[in-house]
């Protein structure tokens, strides 16, 4: 089949990559404008699939803490900072590649599937790149343990667990290509179904490989890095199955044709990707360094943080969701030229991201003792732990805020602003604010979470006036007015 390249499609994908819209094919039909109920429940189709999928990889975390547990402390906690390092790689690369959503979903919004092709056939090589630089860099970590002041008799056991998770790095974001794709077009109920064949191969790969069942050795925190590489390589076998096999992928053409990496395709989904992917690590890495503050309050004050974060973590699964679900939603919007639904689907998606974390708040804060209690037996770091789940009870609403609105601006396909608002919010405010409260002002654990919490409310105030102030305007400059919407 000839190439879409010689079509002269893929030249003009680059500059339709970093334009915010993407002219449609014909004119928007008039229609009476969607309901509120009609569009969360929209959101709530394409979300609940992805809500899933993301809790599903809490679990694959919280088995291989179980699992390493009763091979011994050492080995748990080797896994434990082995899983922060390839995390934060990682979600570097994913966000890279988040780029990809919002360029698939407006050009599908528009009309244009011919394009899509060409564009996930590029994010594609990207993604092996990606992967190979994450692999190789996971593999020569060792030097960093060192200097961070890793206690030297787990080293070895840190580099063993990455050593052999890094095999899993090219497939896990060549699967994240592929998923992407499938949630541009609005389709994530076969994404869950692969992620939990993936979660279904991680288990049973832990059981023999951790302990050495079916005639396999005990390799401990290798096999546990063996078995996470063997969940990810599952992925992108079973989703490419499905690209072929299923009729409603087989009309994209994804594999149809062949095409050589094409800078001019390749530069612009950087552009929009590497702010995504930079504040992704920037997040993740201000509550790694409140966890070292917490650290040097002690290991009460350590172990209390870290139930509090674990809570936090999973009920942060769901507006995730939520919010990936709206830059599907107002991807296809923009895409069709309608900017004013644009706008109202992403004030939906925001209202639905906050208004599942004020019921978590409610549920956090009323239950704070029983889910500390839950996670330990220490009455001392159940105490500690009862507070602080209380003031994360307390930034819920902020959480759900900005992670919606920055699932609308990438809709948007708005990602270099809101990266300069996560940078001011969480490292000249958030984290400057929870060393001096923490360790100057004698507020003890609480401190460092008064920090964050300001630091997330920041944020969710700056990134919902970006998203109303950026959705004005398209709506003011569209072609479509807000009557034919």
């Amino acid at each position: 089949m000839k190439d879409m390249w010689e079509d002269g499609l893929c030249p003009s994908l680059g500059s339709a990559i970093l334009s915010p819209s993407i002219a449609p094919v014909a004119a928007a039909p008039v229609r009476a404008p969607v309901s509120v109920r009609a569009e969360a429940a929209a959101l709530l189709r394409i979300g609940a699939p992805l809500m899933v999928t993301q809790l599903t990889q809490m679990v694959m975390g919280f088995f291989d803490t179980v699992m390493m547990g009763r091979v011994g402390s050492d080995e748990l906690a080797a896994v434990a900072i082995g899983t922060g390092l390839w995390h934060s790689l990682f979600l570097m690369a994913l966000g890279v590649l988040m780029a990809l959503s919002p360029s698939v979903a407006q050009l599908q919004g528009a009309g244009q599937r011919t394009a899509i092709a060409p564009l996930v056939r590029q994010a594609l090589w990207l993604g092996l790149m990606l992967g190979l630089l994450c692999g190789l860099g996971l593999r020569h970590l060792q030097g960093l343990l060192w200097v961070l002041g890793i206690e030297p008799k787990l080293i070895p056991l840190i580099t063993a667990y990455l050593d052999a998770l890094s095999w899993g790095m090219v497939p896990a974001c060549v699967f994240m290509v592929l998923r992407l794709f499938s949630e541009g077009i609005g389709r994530t109920r076969p994404v869950l179904l692969v992620s939990l064949l993936g979660l279904l191969v991680n288990l049973v790969a832990n059981y023999v490989l951790i302990f050495g069942h079916w005639g396999f050795p005990a390799l401990g925190a290798r096999g546990c890095g063996l078995a996470t590489a063997l969940g990810m390589a599952v992925l992108p076998v079973a989703m490419l199955v499905l690209v072929v096999r299923d009729r409603r992928y087989r009309d994209y053409a994804l594999l149809r044709a062949w095409a050589w990496p094409h800078g001019p395709t390749l530069w612009p989904l950087l552009v929009l990707g590497v702010p995504i992917g930079v504040g992704l690590f920037l997040e993740t890495a201000v509550f790694a360094a409140v966890a070292l503050l917490l650290g040097m309050l002690g290991a009460v004050a350590a172990a209390a943080h870290q139930v509090a974060l674990s809570v936090a973590s999973i009920t942060f699964m769901v507006p995730l969701g939520l919010s990936m679900a709206t830059t599907v939603r107002v991807g296809h919007a923009i895409g069709r030229g309608d900017a004013q639904a644009a706008r109202r689907t992403g004030f939906i998606g925001i209202g639905l991201c906050a208004g599942f974390m004020v019921l978590m708040a409610v549920a956090m804060f009323t239950g704070s003792a029983v889910i500390a209690r839950f996670y330990s037996e220490d009455m001392a770091v159940v105490t500690v732990a009862t507070g602080l789940l209380q003031l994360a009870a307390l930034f819920q609403l902020s959480d759900g805020l900005q992670v919606g609105a920055l699932g609308a601006l990438r809709g948007l396909k708005d990602t270099q602003l809101p990266l300069l608002i996560v940078l001011f919010a969480y490292w000249l405010i958030a984290f400057p604010l929870a060393w001096w409260l923490g360790l100057h002002q004698g507020l003890g654990p609480s401190g460092p979470w008064i920090g964050l919490i300001v630091g997330l409310t920041t944020a969710a105030v700056l990134l919902n006036l970006r998203f109303w102030w950026l959705s004005a305007r398209w709506v003011r400059s569209s072609p479509v007015r807000p009557d034919r919407a």
